[in-house]
């Protein structure tokens, strides 16, 4: 299929064309020096994860470990969807990550801390360090709290090494942690303790943001007020003091609840814990997802099967060695944070960087000089950040010396233009890119490139990886073909280690929402018959590459056609002008929903408004076609943004359609908003 064509027949485009078509196909290959050195140079992989093979495939995975008591049973699936994974094996994750590599890895840096303040200097913290302060964190919550395994524990801390510290403590004792977001409200880490039933908050007194010390403990008081609203008492509050000795919030303690943890600290000093032995299919953590209706959903995921499946794919996907320095953008408070900085490359005895602040503080250069002083060779980041870091202009050259051997990018789909800026500027070209594809409740990479193997195909995520079976159904249930060329809903048809066990709580809700549209025979015990709806849209192609279209809904039904928000968004960010771009749904008495587009602008930019409404019309006709042509077109200042940087569409949906835009006040710019409104309702 052209791209002329596309364009002529716009009139009649069908749904593949519109949701599916990205311009560009070319494909780039590995060098040699990376292939010399992979963990995976095997072609032989996708045979020995192969269907035939399923699921003994993962003891492959399973036996990256150390285990107290050797597994039997690979998987269980006597009690679909609830499957078991490494059964009877005993084990625990904090063991797994730190205690196994203290005989070869001792004085090796496990985790090297970044202040955004960039004056202070980058503190290594050994394996040997870490294995110190885990347990002293573990003796902590052992005698002092009283926590015990399978008790909840709510963790609302920033990007400093006391939140992986606290992580690992609990995994140590079996207590399952629940980290809020830190860019998080009160409110959201209140309804989040509620939950969980947590009579514990750990938090922090401050932190660096965009050149502030940030007030952290003043969303204390609101979290554990509307925990209480909700049922749920919360009996202490531990703070973390970004500087130990000196309390930097102007909101104070309160007294007889809140504790300084490193006030108590001190009694524990020098004492260990031994790590419980865990049950494989034991929960190590809970993972809060937003859902599209209703509360939060509170991802329930296993000890054994999630810490496997993010090892193995630490060291088949990221191309993890103990020798590398690899730093992950993500935060901690993100399934990313959890699989690929905390656990999987720990796991793996490489040292991690940590990050507090924002990639663009105080410049733009911030994360080049970064990865050059601590000579950072892998590199792991989201499409937001990649779009934030060229928003000094796509053809403005880094100048920065870092070297990369891999780069990551993970989220959301990339597009091919800002992937070849990724390519060409970060990478130098001699890098490979993973482009991954995987959700909160999948525990890790579903798709992507092996990246020793694969070509990289900009626009791509590539094939499943080994060990996944994916198929893609339309809305009636019928499987669509490889080189269909037509977008239906992602889904895979076998359970892998990293799945989620089940939402917190409500096992209909979590049989509901992934597995109840498609299952086959809500009878059997086979799981071929239970395919886990991922809830985004995709399309195969010939290739056997999987291209993912977004959030399901997240595509517009115009009159009958459903335009993916993502690929209009993509044929925005072709105007070179245009350094930023989201699409929202608008409703339309004829249509039924019309795209409507905010774009903001390249710093420096001399284009007018008129002339930027123009180009990206035209492009979003010449690209797409007609009918994706927006209803209208907003040049804006800036676009409203969490603190991690990923736009906040939700508002300039309800801007657009006149709805109430709520609770803003949580955004990194929520002065913005009021801008936006005013521009587009007058």
């Amino acid at each position: 299929m052209t791209d002329t064509k596309v364009r002529e027949d716009a009139g009649a485009a069908n749904e593949a064309q519109i949701a599916v078509y990205w311009q560009e196909e070319q494909y780039f290959q590995p060098p040699q020096s990376f292939i010399d050195q992979a963990n995976v140079r095997d072609p032989d992989i996708r045979k020995r994860f192969g269907e035939e093979n399923f699921p003994e495939c993962y003891r492959e995975y399973g036996d990256m470990l150390s285990w107290y008591h050797p597994y039997g049973q690979v998987l269980d699936t006597s009690n679909p969807p609830f499957w078991k994974w490494f059964v009877g094996g005993k084990i625990n994750a904090c063991y797994n990550c730190v205690d196994r590599h203290l005989v070869k890895y001792r004085n090796k840096a496990a985790f090297i801390f970044v202040s955004e303040v960039e004056d202070e200097p980058p503190i290594a913290m050994t394996y040997q360090e870490l294995y110190v302060r885990v347990n002293e964190m573990a003796a902590l919550l052992k005698d002092y709290c009283g926590l015990k395994a399978g008790d909840r524990v709510t963790l609302h801390l920033p990007m400093t090494l006391d939140l992986p510290i606290t992580m690992l403590a609990c995994a140590r004792l079996g207590i399952i942690h629940s980290q809020v977001f830190g860019g998080f409200s009160g409110k959201s880490a209140g309804q989040r303790i509620q939950d969980s039933g947590s009579r514990y908050l750990i938090t922090c007194d401050a932190y660096w943001r965009s050149g502030h010390l940030i007030d952290h403990k003043e969303k204390a008081d609101i979290a554990v007020q509307e925990a209480a609203d909700l049922g749920q008492k919360v009996d202490k509050v531990l703070v973390w003091q970004r500087y130990p000795g000196k309390y930097s919030a102007a909101t104070p303690m309160v007294e007889g609840r809140d504790v300084f943890v490193n006030d108590v600290l001190r009694q524990y000093r020098g004492q260990r814990v031994e790590p419980a032995v865990m049950d494989a299919d034991a929960p190590l953590f809970l993972m809060y997802s937003s859902g599209t209706t209703g509360k939060p959903k509170g991802c329930q995921h296993r000890t054994a099967g999630y810490l496997a499946y993010v090892t193995g794919t630490s060291k088949y996907v990221q191309d993890i060695h103990p020798e590398d320095t690899y730093w992950c953008m993500a935060d901690i408070g993100w399934i990313t944070g959890h699989s690929y900085i905390v656990y999987g490359p720990l796991a793996l005895a490489a040292t991690s960087v940590v990050y507090e602040g924002v990639p663009t503080y105080p410049d733009i250069e911030r994360p080049w000089r970064i990865a050059d002083q601590l000579g950072v060779n892998i590199f792991h980041t989201s499409p937001t950040a990649v779009r934030a870091l060229r928003r000094s202009g796509p053809d403005v050259p880094i100048k920065g010396p870092q070297h990369f051997k891999h780069m990551t990018t993970v989220g959301e789909p990339i597009e091919p233009n800002a992937w070849r800026w990724y390519y060409d500027q970060i990478g130098k070209g001699q890098a490979v890119i993973c482009d991954t594809w995987w959700q909160t409740e999948n525990g890790g990479f579903l798709c992507s490139t092996l990246p020793a193997l694969d070509a990289m195909k900009p626009g791509s995520a590539g094939p499943a990886l080994p060990g996944i079976y994916p198929v893609i159904y339309d809305d009636d249930g019928k499987e669509l073909p490889r080189g269909s060329n037509r977008a239906g809903n992602m889904c895979i048809r076998n359970p892998w280690p990293g799945i989620i066990q089940t939402i917190w709580g409500d096992d209909k809700r979590f049989v509901k929402t992934y597995y109840e549209r498609y299952c086959k025979n809500p009878k059997s015990t086979d799981w071929r018959d239970w395919p886990y709806m991922s809830g985004d849209g995709a399309m195969e192609a010939e290739d056997g590459y999987f291209r993912i279209l977004g959030r399901i809904d997240d595509v517009i039904n115009v009159s009958g056609h459903r335009l993916g928000t993502k690929e209009i968004e993509s044929a925005c960010l072709t105007v070179p002008d245009v350094a930023e771009a989201a699409v929202v749904a608008v409703n339309d008495e004829i249509k039924g929903k019309v795209p409507e587009v905010y774009v903001s602008l390249a710093v420096g930019s001399k284009a007018s408004s008129d002339a930027i409404v123009k180009a990206v019309n035209q492009a979003c006709e010449d690209i797409i076609g007609k009918i994706a042509k927006p209803s209208r077109v907003h040049v804006v200042p800036d676009m409203p943004k969490t603190r991690s940087g990923k736009i906040m569409r939700r508002v300039l949906a309800s801007i657009s359609n006149g709805r109430d835009v709520g609770d803003v006040t949580t955004l990194a710019n929520a002065a913005v908003v009021e801008e936006i409104r005013k521009q587009v309702q007058g």
